[in-house]
C-alpha cells in the first residue's frame, strides 16, 4: 500500500534483555528515530502501564498494546522496540509475519537468562513479575522463547556484552539482507547476506546436534579458524575436516574419507555439517550430509562470490566423475546459509570476477535490474580489491547483485527443486560451460566457462530466430567489460558435441539447451538442427 512507512528493525525479548538500551544505541549509530512500543502505549492511554493493568487487567491491556503496534509497524521507520509479552499475541505475530514478508527485520535480543533478570528486577514496574519475580521470568521465558525464535529472523546473542557492543553487533544483523528460500517440496531456510553474518552460525545450527564436522579447503583457513571458534563457544563438539580446494576436492575418494571420518567420530543423525569455502566445497559439503545415514542437518558458509550466488543456495549437491561434472548428487537443503561479506576480503581479483559470470547468467534469464547493476558499476567490479573492499561503496553493490542473483535462484528453485522444468533455466550457459571446464581438466573457472557458455547459447538463439544480433552483442559488450571471457578455442566440435550429449538436461540422445527469447524470457531448446548447433560453436572461437 502507498504511503505505508516501516521500521528498519523490530526488536523483540524478555524483560530486562536490554531492548530499549541497546535499540536506542543502535539507532544512534544508524542516525534514525527510536520508539519504545510501551511509551506509545502509556501515552495513548494516558497512565502508566502497572496503572493500566491494575485498572483494566491484561487482557485489556493486549488489545491496546495489539493496536499501537501494528499501527507503528505501518507508520514508523525507525528502530522500534515492543515489550515483552507483545509477541505472544495473535495479532501481532500476524503482523510481524506480514512485516517480515515486506523485508523487514524482527531481531530477537537474546541475553543471557541470569543479566536479564537482574535487569528486570532492578527496573521495577512490570506487573507480569508481581510475586516471585524470578519464577514469573523463567516461567514466561519457557513460554516465550520458542515463540521469539519463531517470529524473528534474526537472532542477536548479547551475553556478556556492553549495550554499546550489542549495538554494533545489531547493527551488522540490521545491515544484512535475508532470501527466504521456500517451496511446498522442502523445509524453509534464509539466506543471510552482509558483513559478519557468520556469527549466526551457532543460531541456524540449532541447540540438537553434539558434533559438528566442518568442512573446508586450505586456502579459506582464516574463515575456518572463525567458524571453528564459534562452533566452540557455542558448545558444539568441532572437528576439523580439510578437503583438497576446488573440483579436486569434489571425488568419490574424497567424500569416502569424509565418511569414514564420521564413522570414527562417532557421527549420529541429530549432528551437523558446515561446508565452507567456494563452490566445489559447500557441493561437497551438501553431499556428504545428504547421504551421511540419509541426511543430517547442514548448513553452507560460502566464502567466494561464485559459491554466495549459485552453490550454496538451491540444494544441489554433488560430486564429479571421470565422466563429467556433477553427475552423481542429490537434492539436500540446507538448514541455512551464510553469506558473509567479510569472506570477500581475501578473494583474488580473478576468482572475484569469475562469480560475476553467474551473476550476469540470472539477468538474462529472469532479472534485468541486476544487468543494470552491472553495467553501472562495470569499472569498479572489475578493478575488486579484496583489502579495501568493505569500506568501499562497493560492498553495497555487492551485496545488492548477491541479494538479486540468489533471489532468481529462489524464485526457480521454490517452484522446482529437483529440476523437473523450471530450475533448468538456471542453467543457461551450462551445457556448454560444463564440456569447457571437462576439456580444459578443470583449469578453467566454473563462472568464466558459463560467461562463454551465455555467449554461445545467445549466438544459437539468434541462429534459430529467436532473438536480435544486438542481445548477443550485448552479451559479449556486458561481460566482456566485466573482465569475463566470451570466447574459447582449445578443443574439437567433435570432442565438444559428446560431452553436451552427457549433459544432465539432454534426454535419450537429443541435445536439450536453455535458449533465450529475449532478456528475461529463457525457453528450452529440444534437439536443435545440428548445423545451428555447431555455427553457434563456431561463433564463439573466434
Amino acid at each position: 500500500m502507498a504511503g505505508i512507512r516501516r521500521p528498519v528493525a523490530v526488536i523483540i525479548g524478555m524483560m530486562g534483555a536490554g531492548k530499549t538500551r541497546v535499540g536506542k544505541e543502535v539507532a544512534q549509530m544508524m542516525n534514525l528515530p527510536f520508539a519504545d512500543a510501551d511509551n506509545e502505549i502509556e501515552y495513548d492511554a494516558g497512565m502508566r502501564i502497572p496503572e493500566y493493568f491494575e485498572k483494566y487487567g491484561e487482557s485489556e491491556f493486549r488489545k491496546l498494546e495489539s493496536d499501537v503496534v501494528l499501527d507503528m509497524l505501518e507508520d514508523f521507520d525507525g528502530i522500534f522496540s515492543l515489550g515483552g509479552g507483545a509477541p505472544m499475541t495473535p495479532s501481532i505475530q500476524e503482523g510481524l509475519v506480514r512485516y517480515v514478508a515486506s523485508g523487514g527485520k524482527v531481531v530477537y535480543l537474546m541475553a543471557d537468562p541470569e543479566e536479564a533478570m537482574e535487569r528486570a528486577n532492578r527496573g521495577g514496574g512490570r506487573p507480569m513479575l508481581n510475586g516471585d519475580a524470578n519464577m514469573r521470568w523463567k516461567k514466561l521465558y519457557k513460554e516465550r522463547d520458542p515463540v521469539f525464535r519463531r517470529v524473528a529472523n534474526v537472532h542477536v546473542g548479547t551475553r556478556g556484552q556492553s549495550p554499546q557492543a550489542a549495538a554494533r553487533k545489531l547493527m551488522e544483523m540490521i545491515d544484512q539482507r535475508i532470501v527466504h528460500v521456500t517451496g511446498s517440496t522442502i523445509e524453509p531456510y534464509d539466506v543471510h547476506i552482509g558483513e559478519g553474518v557468520m556469527g549466526q552460525l551457532a543460531q541456524i545450527l540449532g541447540s540438537k546436534p553434539v558434533k559438528v564436522a566442518l568442512i573446508h579447503t586450505q586456502p579459506v583457513q582464516r574463515h575456518s579458524d572463525r567458524a571453528r571458534t564459534l562452533l566452540r563457544q557455542a558448545g558444539y563438539d568441532a572437528y576439523d575436516i580439510i578437503i583438497p580446494d576446488a573440483e579436486a576436492g569434489k571425488t568419490i575418494e574424497v567424500a569416502n574419507g569424509i565418511w569414514q571420518r564420521l564413522g570414527d567420530e562417532g557421527f549420529t543423525r541429530s549432528d551437523a555439517i558446515v561446508g565452507l569455502g567456494g563452490g566445489a566445497a559447500t557441493d561437497l559439503a551438501g553431499f556428504v550430509a545428504a547421504t551421511w545415514m540419509r541426511g543430517i542437518r547442514y548448513v553452507n558458509c560460502p566464502t567466494s562470490l561464485l559459491a554466495m550466488v549459485d552453490a550454496s543456495t538451491g540444494g544441489k549437491t554433488g560430486i564429479n566423475t571421470p565422466q563429467g561434472k556433477n553427475l552423481v548428487g542429490s537434492f539436500y537443503t540446507p538448514a541455512g546459509v551464510l553469506a558473509d561479506l567479510k569472506s570477500l576480503t581475501s578473494l583474488p581479483n580473478d576468482i572475484f570476477i569469475e562469480g560475476l559470470g553467474e551473476v550476469a547468467k540470472s539477468g538474462f534469464i529472469m532479472d534485468p535490474e541486476i544487468l543494470q547493476i552491472l553495467e553501472d558499476h562495470a569499472d569498479e567490479l572489475r578493478a575488486f580489491d579484496g583489502s579495501a573492499f568493505l569500506d568501499s561503496g562497493l560492498k553495497d553493490v555487492v551485496a545488492e547483485l548477491i541479494e538479486h542473483t540468489v533471489g532468481v535462484k529462489a524464485y526457480h528453485v521454490s517452484a522446482d527443486l529437483k529440476e523437473a522444468g523450471l530450475r533448468e533455466f538456471l542453467n543457461y550457459g551450462h551445457t556448454l560451460g560444463h564440456a569447457i571446464e571437462k576439456l580444459e581438466h578443470f583449469r578453467w573457472r566454473h563462472g568464466n566457462a558459463v560467461a562463454v557458455g551465455c555467449v554461445y547459447a545467445a549466438e544459437l538463439s539468434h541462429l534459430l530466430g529467436y532473438i536480435d544480433q544486438d542481445l548477443v552483442d550485448y552479451h559479449r559488450s556486458l561481460l566482456e567489460s566485466l573482465g569475463l571471457p566470451t570466447s574459447w578455442n582449445n578443443g574439437t566440435w567433435d570432442d565438444v558435441l559428446a560431452l553436451m550429449h552427457r549433459d544432465k538436461k539432454a534426454r535419450g540422445n537429443k541435445l536439450r539447451f536453455v535458449v533465450l527469447e529475449g532478456v528475461g524470457k529463457p525457453i528450452h531448446l529440444e534437439d536443435p538442427p545440428a548445423d545451428a548447433v555447431e555455427e553457434a560453436f563456431r561463433r564463439i572461437q573466434q
